[in-house]
This record gives C-alpha cells, sequence and structure tokens, in this order.
C-alpha cells in the first residue's frame, strides 16, 4: 500500500490552541492542519513554552480548542463519548503511577478496561491481548514484578504496554522520555518505531529528543513562533524549518548531519 493510500487516523482543520479566561484570550498557535497517517511515528517537537502540551491536550480531548476542529477516524473528537474515546485513542502521560504497589500485569490489564463488563473481570480475549503487548516489548518476564521494583526505563516501557493492550489505532505520549539516560531514551524511540511498523498503530509523542526523532520518525510536527508545519523529516531539513527552532545566536542546525550543535 502506497504512503498517499493510507488512511488518516487524526487529522486537524484550522485548529487555534490556548486559553482563555474571563478578561482575556492567550493563542499558542493557530491554523494548525495537521493529518497522521495510520502505521506511522510523529514526533512532536518544538522549544520549551511553544505549546506542545496545551496541542496534546487538546488533540486528546482534555481540554477545549480556541477554535478549529480535530478527527480521529473521520469523527469530530467532540462527538466521541468518553467510552467510545477510550478505545480510539490511548494516552501515555509524563504523571507518576496512582498506586506503585500494583504488579506490572495489573497496571498493564488497566488499558482493557473500556472493553471489559460491568464487574471489570477479564475475558480469555482480554488475556490474550494483554498477553501479545508484553511480548511486543519484551516485559513479559516483569509481570509479576510490582511498580515500585521497576526502574524509570523499565515502567515507561510498562505504560506503553498498558497502551498496546487497550488496542487502539492512535497512541498519544507527551515526553516519554523524560528522566531517561541517554541509552534509555534511544531505545523508548527505537521500541515505539519498532511498534508503528510491526501493529500499524499510529503513534504520536512530544518530544525534547529533536535529534533522535529526526533520525526515527515518519513525519514530524514542528511547533515554532511563526506557525506549526508537518512534514517528513527530510523535506523539513530541505525547507530550512530546524533553522528556526532555536535562537542563532546559540544553536545551529547542521543540515549534512541532520543535528544541532553549540556554536562555538
Amino acid at each position: 500500500m502506497t504512503d498517499t493510500n493510507k488512511h488518516i487516523i487524526l487529522k486537524t482543520k484550522d485548529l487555534s490552541i490556548g486559553y482563555t479566561s474571563k478578561k482575556s484570550k492567550t493563542v499558542l498557535a493557530s491554523s494548525i492542519n495537521i493529518e497522521l497517517k495510520k502505521g506511522t511515528l510523529v514526533g512532536l517537537i518544538g522549544a520549551n513554552g511553544i505549546g506542545k502540551s496545551t496541542l496534546l491536550r487538546t488533540l486528546t480531548n482534555v481540554q477545549n480548542p480556541l477554535s478549529g476542529e480535530v478527527y480521529i477516524n473521520n469523527t469530530n473528537l467532540l462527538k466521541y463519548a468518553a467510552i467510545d474515546l477510550a478505545k480510539v485513542l490511548s494516552l501515555v502521560l509524563t504523571e507518576p503511577v496512582a498506586s506503585k504497589n500494583m504488579s506490572v500485569l495489573e497496571l498493564v490489564a488497566l488499558g482493557r478496561q473500556p472493553y471489559t463488563n460491568w464487574i471489570g473481570s477479564l475475558s480469555k480475549r482480554d488475556l490474550e491481548i494483554i498477553n501479545k503487548a508484553l511480548n511486543q516489548t519484551n516485559i513479559t518476564e516483569l509481570k509479576h514484578k510490582k511498580c515500585f521494583e521497576l526502574s524509570d526505563g523499565q515502567l515507561q516501557k510498562v505504560m506503553i504496554t498498558r497502551a498496546l493492550a487497550q488496542d487502539t489505532d492512535l497512541i498519544i505520549l507527551d515526553e516519554p522520555t523524560t528522566h531517561l539516560d541517554m541509552y534509555h531514551k534511544a531505545y523508548i524511540l527505537k521500541l515505539l518505531q519498532r511498534l508503528a511498523i510491526e501493529t500499524n498503530k499510529t503513534i504520536l509523542f512530544s518530544s525534547h529528543e529533536i535529534d533522535l526523532a529526526i533520525q526515527l520518525c515518519d513525519q514530524l510536527v514542528v511547533m515554532t513562533k511563526t506557525g506549526v508545519v508537518s512534514d517528513a523529516p527530510c523535506n523539513l531539513i530541505k525547507k530550512g524549518t530546524f533553522e528556526t527552532l532555536f535562537p542563532k545566536d546559540l544553536i545551529a542546525f547542521d543540515e549534512k548531519t541532520g543535528s544541532f550543535r553549540v556554536k562555538k
């Protein structure tokens, strides 16, 4: 199947994001028009405070848009009931786990909540999906460990596994590599790349690991002071998009290596 024929999982139409109060409205970004295709890994990048978290909250219906629309599987986000949204969108946040006394298996099983019956019991099908998710992230040997026994990197893999068990078309992660060392940052992003290919799910994550995102992502959504653009990394390099991310007096982008460097 060619790229042009891939199904669009998430789409925004003239989206404007920010905050409103009784006296004023703060617009962080406007005229956002992006399309995320099925089975792609998409990185959301930009400088601190540019509005990445606000955009993710708006795309996941945690925060209302100032104007414009968000569509998931061609249905307006606002038309989804909470239970139906949980069957098409799973979210991995940077917030700590509610109870680290849970086992890995119990935490991953929470991903099946949108599908379980009224007493919350797991069916044979639920257990099959949970075990498949554990295998996909290579953490089957951890399933009986308590969450407090895990390293930050292991816990992040568990949270990704829970999202896989939720079995949604779209997985959105807010800063999945926070607090990890360089090796585990690369490991988690490589894992997301592999999962997008193997599961054909659309995975969108925000990150400050711009160099890694350029290397690993099929598509990048770049937020700058002048607007939001989205394209394949190689096309964004040709357009000079990355040169506008940071003040030029300190940080420069090298088109040949596809990475940033500190000016001497």
